[in-house]
């Protein structure tokens, strides 16, 4: 009996290992619908101020980017254009905030690139990109590509696996549903701050 237990317990040790070592499955990034109830969250910004969802609707609504990186030049672009034409969605009475997988010192490398002054969140579990299913695996060929380049995503972002967002922007309304979806692949298209403004 006690040589059958060890012979147990020592399957079950090897199959907890075999498990541990067995990569996760590669995530696969789509678009929230118009009318969805938009997920909750709560995380903090790169000053360590709490941001939180359900707070920040009882302000007004809310513009959720998602941006890959301080490596990417249109990432850089598209916030440098947000910064610089906030007050359009300000006076609407939204609040920006900002989603990266990037570890904070290379947030701060976006703020001094962007002069940005709106709320940036590292998704440091990408929670928040999952939840929004922005979230994708880089498969391994891009990836190596990208380090030809100087771009680690592992190293950028703090994780064990190439995941990067789709730059997605949504509107949410105060009522939490989802009033404007743009959610395109190309990395090189992005909604313009006139649409956003327009969904508000």
């Amino acid at each position: 009996m006690h040589k059958f237990l060890l012979a147990v317990s020592g399957s079950l040790l090897l199959a907890a290992s075999v498990i541990a070592q067995t990569p996760s499955a590669p995530l696969s990034a789509s678009a929230l619908a118009v009318g969805e109830t938009a997920p909750a969250f709560k995380a903090q910004d790169a000053a360590g101020r709490s941001v939180e969802l359900k707070q920040l609707l009882k302000k007004g609504p809310v513009v959720l980017y998602f941006y890959r990186g301080q490596w990417c030049p249109f990432c850089n672009k598209e916030l440098s254009q947000l910064q610089d034409s906030l007050q359009v969605l300000t006076s609407k009475g939204a609040q920006v905030v900002v989603v990266t997988p990037e570890i904070q010192e290379n947030i701060d490398k976006t703020v001094v690139k962007t002069k940005a002054s709106f709320p940036i969140v590292h998704d440091q579990n990408l929670t928040i990109m999952k939840a929004y299913k922005t979230a994708f695996t880089v498969d391994d060929a891009l990836a190596q590509k990208y380090l030809t380049y100087g771009i680690d995503f592992k190293k950028a972002n703090g994780l064990n696996t190439n995941v990067l967002p789709v730059p997605a922007t949504y509107v949410i309304g105060r009522d939490g549903k989802i009033k404007f979806a743009y959610f395109n692949p190309d990395y090189r298209r992005r909604a313009s701050v006139h649409q956003v403004a327009q969904a508000l």
